[in-house]
């Protein structure tokens, strides 16, 4: 994916989600602070906590066109451990989505509980879903909250578009509450009407803040859109600039490539990092 070698040495990070980060080590205590290094386990719960906001509810888009545009005809993200109830009054629209104690979809992630969508009619080729969580877990973190999915049928490049905004609180095993705040809008550039979820892009923008009980702060913004390619583990090009407890930088994730490389900046300084 990079054409150059920018640090000698690579650091690890993991990262699920568009809200991403990075350590690096500096000369100076001072400058060590400015760009806010975490411990690994901040930098794991952060992109984490993230990961879980993102992946959530590109399930529950997937689960909407799959109910209202045929998207998974042939070949649902869903299996059958998923019961999924749909009932409608007075011209507005309940689904449920029980995953019961334990639920494997076909992406492999591990969920368990209940998720409610909620939407009236179509008005003018866009819909407004409300979403809620009811003791839902997301591999095994807990997610609670929720937040409304603005769905346009067709924007304008003539792609399916959903903005999100959402507030959630995502619960770790350890018990460390990360409060996830922020706007998410994917357009869903090839795939569309396939009947699969396996051939779905996605170009992502949006932010996000994120605050942790232990008083850690995390913001990200996506400067150039990322595009996601759900047959590969990681963003495969965009930008982020991020904040992290005052500290700045950027990650950029490349030129198109499936790899697990990605570039944070730092005060003019470059770092490879390895995404695992």
């Amino acid at each position: 994916m990079k054409t150059k070698l920018l640090k000698v040495g690579l650091i690890a990070l993991f990262t699920t989600g568009f809200l991403l980060t990075g350590c690096s080590k500096e000369d100076s205590q001072t400058e060590e602070n400015e760009t806010a290094s975490l411990t690994a386990e901040e930098s794991k719960q952060s992109t984490e906590a993230d990961g879980v906001s993102n992946d959530v509810f590109n399930v529950l888009e997937m689960a909407y066109a799959e109910i209202e545009e045929e998207a998974g005809r042939n070949a649902s993200l869903f299996t059958d451990c998923v019961t999924i109830t749909i009932s409608s009054q007075n011209g507005v629209t309940f689904v449920t989505l029980d995953f019961g104690l334990g639920c494997q979809l076909n992406n492999g992630a591990l969920v368990s509980g209940i998720v409610n969508l909620t939407y009236s009619e179509i008005v003018a080729g866009t819909r407004t879903i409300t979403v809620t969580f009811d003791d839902f877990t997301y591999n095994n973190k807990g997610v609670d909250g929720g937040g409304t999915i603005y769905r346009e049928r067709n924007n304008a490049q003539g792609n399916p578009q959903s903005t999100v905004n959402l507030a959630i609180e995502v619960t770790f095993q350890n018990g460390t509450v990360a409060q996830v705040q922020g706007t998410r809008v994917a357009e869903w550039i090839e795939g569309v009407g396939s009947g699969t979820w396996l051939d779905n892009v996605f170009s992502i923008t949006g932010d996000r803040d994120i605050e942790f009980s232990t008083g850690f702060t995390h913001q990200a913004v996506v400067t150039e859109a990322l595009r996601r390619e759900v047959t590969c583990d990681h963003f495969v090009s965009g930008v982020i600039e991020i904040t992290r407890n005052n500290g700045q930088g950027s990650l950029d994730f490349g030129d198109g490539t499936c790899d697990n490389l990605a570039v944070l900046t730092i005060n003019g300084e470059e770092f490879i990092i390895i995404l695992p």
